[in-house]
């Protein structure tokens, strides 16, 4: 799940005491009824552990501060509730982004606690020896959100429904998404971890496959294109075996720009997958002599050449300007 609404409520204040002072000989001491207690905040914490916006609570509510009491007593504030999410969520309002949660333990504050009511101590004045008056706890803050969760990953996997994304995610990674003969089998991203020798880490994302008219919000559309920006390369992932990859690959990349400029220029290279399919290797040759990134002749499904495209990627990674921890 990369969507969610949660309605936020903060803690409501606690209310303030009219209390006085009982003292020997003198029953109607001074004031001193306490202060209420804040109201709990409502916060989004960014937490690693947390991979899915499933768990997060559609309603969530800050603790109520407590009243106060006598004897100059303050009532305890309310306790904050925190929502875990996913780093790289985006929290939105009215469809404004106010946060961008990219990196461990980031917080937002979305509904702030109410503010305790003053004790009757607090009027106490010249002209007023005897307050009988304390103010109630203010209300907490009340907001609707929409977060919107956008995959992390060095590396993703870009091509049309059945291209092989999730059988090359399967080849190079311990991930098991679902792979199957009919279009759109992935219909959420999924993230495979790529292990080396020297004990570096990979994450590679198997993005649900992609139709022209994308970028007008066709097929699975934005809901797909909007991962690609958290990646630091693409690769594009060809079917072989049917006739015009050039074409394919244009068609990839058009639709990349047109959701965002300068999206298709990332890093990249092109995975000519299927080719151990009879007639595929004149159609890899032609797409060799017309692209200038390189082409990696593979099959997915039984690991030819797989090895030289993890090289590449650990290549990718090596030369980024500012790697992405994972």
């Amino acid at each position: 799940m990369d969507f969610k609404t949660v309605r936020c409520v903060g803690g409501k204040g606690g209310d303030g005491l009219i209390s006085f002072l009982r003292l020997y000989k003198n029953p109607f001491g001074g004031p001193a009824g306490g202060d209420g207690g804040n109201g709990g905040h409502v916060i989004f914490h960014a937490c690693s552990s947390v991979k899915s916006l499933e768990e997060v609570p559609i309603v969530a509510r800050g603790s109520n501060g407590n009243n106060g009491r006598k004897n100059h007593m303050h009532g305890a504030n309310g306790s904050h509730f925190v929502v875990k999410v996913p780093i790289g969520t985006l929290v939105k309002e009215n469809d404004v982004t106010l946060s961008d949660l990219n990196e461990q333990d980031a917080k937002f504050i979305a509904a702030r606690g109410g503010s305790g009511g003053h004790g009757n101590h607090f009027f106490l004045s010249n002209e007023n020896r005897h307050p009988d008056i304390a103010e109630m706890g203010a209300a907490g803050e009340q907001r609707v959100y929409d977060l919107e969760l956008k995959i992390m990953a060095h590396i993703g996997l870009v091509g049309f429904p059945n291209a092989g994304k999730s059988t090359l995610l399967r080849a190079i990674s311990r991930a098991r998404p679902k792979v199957a003969s009919y279009p759109f089998t992935t219909l959420n991203p999924h993230i495979g971890i790529v292990h080396y020798d020297d004990y570096v880490q990979l994450a590679v994302a198997d993005l649900p496959g992609l139709i022209p008219g994308a970028h007008e919000n066709k097929g699975l559309g934005i809901s797909f294109l909007r991962h690609i920006e958290r990646c630091s390369g693409i690769l594009y992932v060809i079917d072989s075996s049917i006739d015009s990859p050039l074409e394919q690959l244009e068609a990839l990349k058009y639709e990349l720009e047109q959701f965002k400029e300068g999206l298709s220029s990332r890093p990249y290279a092109v995975v000519a997958n299927k080719c151990d399919l009879e007639g595929c290797e004149d159609r890899i040759q032609i797409l060799k002599e017309n692209v200038s990134m390189p082409v990696f002749p593979i099959s997915a499904k039984f690991g030819n050449n797989v090895l030289q495209l993890l090289e590449y990627i650990r290549k990718l990674y090596d030369e980024g300007d500012k790697p992405m921890i994972w």
